[in-house]
């Protein structure tokens, strides 16, 4: 226990400033939460509605601060669907499919998911499952080749990459560390 007094309303996210604006002017309150949220990371439309919601701003005043904050620039789903994309490809190396699942949770509206996820065309998800698959693939060795492939695939399955890609880029992976591979096809 922190040995401060908690109100009801409050949590352990809300800011002071947040807590000194009068409870008379919601519009003033909704403007600070959702600065104070766009500072420290973007956030999407729905990510913004939901912390008004749970702050139990009034339903038609969230809808005019946020969208004023479009208007300006400070919220652009588009943009961070693109970005989101572009960092945790680069980052984790998730695949079109795993990036679509995310950014539908934050809320992002379906044609720009789809406009984001294909900046990543087919080439550059293979080579990234290719570079995924060499890094992982030392550990693997000493275990027989059904267990590796099933492993090296497993983890590109968990990143969203469709079967038959990672089936193929772990097949090469083991072929061109001398692995035999026939019969591979037929066991999985």
């Amino acid at each position: 226990m922190t040995g401060r007094t908690e109100w009801p309303g409050d949590s352990p996210d809300s800011s002071r400033a947040e807590k000194e604006l009068s409870p008379q002017d919601p519009a003033e309150r909704a403007r600070a939460i959702c600065l104070r949220l766009l500072t420290g990371n973007p956030r999407t439309r729905k990510q913004l509605a939901d912390a008004l919601r749970k702050r139990e701003v009034p339903d038609e005043v969230a809808e005019e601060v946020l969208s004023r904050f479009e208007d300006v620039g400070l919220i652009d789903d588009a943009a961070f669907a693109g970005a989101w994309v572009e960092s945790r490809h680069h980052g984790r190396g998730l695949a079109r499919r795993a990036l679509a699942r995310e950014l539908r949770t934050k809320g992002v509206e379906p044609a720009l998911i789809q406009e984001a996820v294909d900046q990543l065309d087919s080439e550059r998800e293979e080579a990234t499952a290719r570079a995924l698959v060499e890094r992982k693939l030392r550990a693997t060795r000493g275990l027989d080749r059904d267990r590796r492939l099933r492993r090296l695939a497993g983890m590109l399955a968990r990143k969203g990459y469709p079967e038959g890609m990672a089936l193929r880029v772990v097949r090469q992976a083991l072929e061109a560390e001398g692995e035999d591979t026939d019969g591979l096809d037929e066991s999985f």
